[in-house]
């Protein structure tokens, strides 16, 4: 039988990085519409629920096919509220009217090039392995690979981080790939949301982003870089073919 899979995305009013990014037009419709269409393309999903405190919001989200059952309690608008408690209270919420959920898959507006086609490779990933309980996006860490960081001193002297040898060259292709989170996705069971309350424990898998998905905007920059990254995305996709 296939699992009832609840999609949500997050978009808190404001931001101190840039403002009302959430809203920003991004290549011709709001942000928060890009992870709204990416759920909507997803084979596995059932619904689709916007957590947002913004009446604006609501109904910009209600316009691209997301629900609002509730707008979210003030005490979970701060940025210090954790996604989490968001996303367990929104459980609870849809679970006192009958509706309850094996899988929440967490979507935000400001990684806007994940694309469905990644979500459902990830969730089939995930039902698979018959131990995992969760799975999130990772992109492979290259020219910021911890064998090429340093540490500075007081006086700015470089210091190397771990046990590198800086006196013999470092071939990216001989150093042990190692990955970082990427915030494209975050996909549980809802019981091991409860039980873990965050996403990353030791049955956690990793799904391999390509580089240029994995643009996350957090200021000005970033918004301009991950527009042109999504203008120019059938260009890369074929340059990767």
């Amino acid at each position: 039988m296939k699992p009832r899979v609840l999609a949500v995305i997050t978009a808190r009013s404001g931001s101190k990085g840039l403002t009302d990014k959430n809203i920003r037009n991004f290549a011709g419709e709001p942000l928060l519409a890009r992870p709204i269409l990416t759920a909507k393309q997803c084979s596995w999903i059932d619904r689709i629920v916007l957590s947002t405190d913004s009446e604006k919001y609501a109904a910009l989200g209600q316009r691209y096919g997301a629900e609002v059952p509730f707008l979210r309690p003030a005490e979970l608008a701060s940025d210090t509220a954790s996604s989490v408690d968001v996303l367990i209270d929104l459980l609870d919420r849809l679970a006192a009217d009958g509706e309850h959920y094996q899988y929440l898959l967490l979507l935000e507006p400001t990684s806007p090039l994940t694309e469905a086609s990644d979500l459902d490779k990830a969730m089939e990933l995930l039902l698979e392995n018959g131990n995992a309980k969760s799975i999130m996006a990772v992109r492979e860490v290259l020219t910021e690979h911890p064998a090429f960081c340093v540490k500075l001193s007081s006086d700015n002297y470089m210091i190397p981080l771990g046990e590198q040898d800086f006196s013999k060259p470092l071939r990216r292709q001989d150093l042990t790939p190692v990955f970082c989170f990427a915030g494209s996705f975050y996909l549980s069971t809802t019981e091991a949301l409860r039980q873990y309350g965050r996403f990353y424990h030791p049955y956690a898998l990793g799904y391999t982003m390509q580089s240029w998905k994995t643009q996350e905007i957090d200021d000005l920059a970033d918004f301009i870089c991950a527009e042109a990254l999504y203008q120019h995305r059938d260009l890369l996709k074929g340059e990767l073919d």
